[in-house]
């Protein structure tokens, strides 16, 4: 399958339709553009909490129960509000799961948890999922646990290689993906009139005042930097300032329509853009509601990213938490989930049983490489280092002027 193939996705009405909620990688703002020395003028301090320091008296044995974190729509559900995995988790082991969508935006979410963080609180929930690049701020402020390993042999057996070591959790001993995606670009074939294969493309003088891209920087620059030749799991301030200087140049002569977060969705689905950066997981729902509408990994490159469940410091169940988090990780169950979320799924052993199990329309998604990304298709997949925290004020101040957010 090439790069600009369609996706396909059931037509199952389980998921509402019109613009695609916000449960992945938002737009940032306040605090979380700043890096940890910068939180620290703000009152977060940003030395590491020694690890004996970071745990709660764990309730597990005697209190069955945990309270999970996580954003809108990123769970299986079924007709009579319930979540399946979720429901058999709980039969299975006895472990009642207070499920919350209280994840908004990652920044929204950072700025109601830190308070509680800083102050080594209970933070009122043992699990939570962050996007990685925001993941990757809570570790550098020692503000998450270390999971035990011993009781993640499903997380052992069957994580994706490609996702097994970010640069800001080696070995994810604090991390462990939800479910994982591809920043690349959606266009509208018809109205076009062409393929898009390139970011580049974007350029092309018919597209001025109909593209969008990220608002973000952590969303945004991987995708351009990728373009220009660059290395974005080492890139230099270099390449992300020719990459912003590209941008900065389209702004001026009005090419960009303007910077979103995920409701770039509507103005595709409205036809006031042709062409934007986009998230895999998007393009399924969008394609279904609209065959026009095509998702392509430009034949430069990528961007890879996860969402990642983490147990924040002080939480009371933390054994609890584990078995959840390891729970997901049996292909059976991973299977079940990616048939519902349709991002890529983390356990690349549950293509096999969504292949076998008997059903045409998860025989195809397993076939759908924005879900089981091919062979070829991973060669070209890049995952960006974090942008660091001295980097971070300089960068940003840079990218908040060209974009105006």
């Amino acid at each position: 399958m090439t790069s600009s193939s369609t996706p396909t996705r059931r037509s199952t009405p389980d998921r509402p339709k019109g613009p695609v909620p916000m449960r992945r990688r938002s737009v940032l703002g306040g605090a979380a553009l700043l890096g940890a020395g910068t939180l620290a003028g703000c009152g977060i301090p940003s030395a590491y909490v020694a690890e004996d320091r970071r745990s709660a008296p764990d309730r597990s044995d005697s209190d069955k129960r945990l309270v999970f974190s996580n954003w809108t729509q990123y769970i299986d559900t079924d007709d009579q509000g319930g979540r399946p995995t979720l429901d058999a988790f709980s039969e299975k082991t006895g472990i009642a799961v207070t499920y919350t969508e209280d994840i908004n935006d990652n920044d929204e979410f950072f700025g109601k948890i830190s308070p509680v963080l800083t102050e080594g609180a209970d933070p009122g929930r043992d699990l939570m999922v962050v996007s990685d690049w925001m993941a990757g701020r809570y570790v550098s402020l020692g503000w998450v646990q270390a999971m035990d390993r011993a009781n993640l042999p499903n997380v052992t057996a069957n994580l994706d290689p490609q996702l097994a070591n970010p640069a800001f959790d080696p070995g994810r001993r604090r991390s462990v993906p939800w479910q994982s995606g591809i920043t690349g670009i959606a266009y509208n074939r018809k109205a076009l009139g062409r393929e898009i294969k390139s970011t580049a493309d974007l350029w092309a003088p018919d597209l001025k005042g109909r593209v969008t891209l990220f608002a973000g920087l952590d969303e945004a620059l991987g995708l351009l930097m990728l373009s220009q030749g660059a290395d974005i799991g080492r890139f230099t301030g270099d390449d992300a300032g020719k990459a912003m200087d590209l941008v900065q140049k389209m702004v001026d002569t009005g090419h960009i329509r303007r910077f979103t977060g995920n409701d770039y969705t509507s103005d595709l689905a409205s036809g006031a853009a042709l062409a934007c950066q986009a998230y895999s997981g998007d393009a399924v729902q969008l394609t279904a509601e609209n065959p026009d509408i095509g998702f392509v990994v430009p034949e430069e490159g990528g961007e890879l990213w996860a969402e990642s469940l983490m147990v924040p410091n002080r939480a009371v169940h933390k054994r609890n938490a584990e078995m959840l988090v390891d729970y997901y990780y049996q292909p059976e169950v991973a299977a079940e989930l990616a048939a519902f979320v349709q991002y890529i799924c983390p356990v690349p052993a549950a293509r096999d049983v969504l292949a076998a199990g008997g059903d045409k329309e998860k025989a195809e998604l397993a076939e759908n490489p924005l879900v089981f990304p091919t062979e070829e298709l991973r060669a070209r997949l890049s995952t960006m280092r974090d942008v660091s925290a001295a980097e971070r004020p300089g960068l940003h101040k840079v990218w908040g002027r060209i974009t105006g957010v």
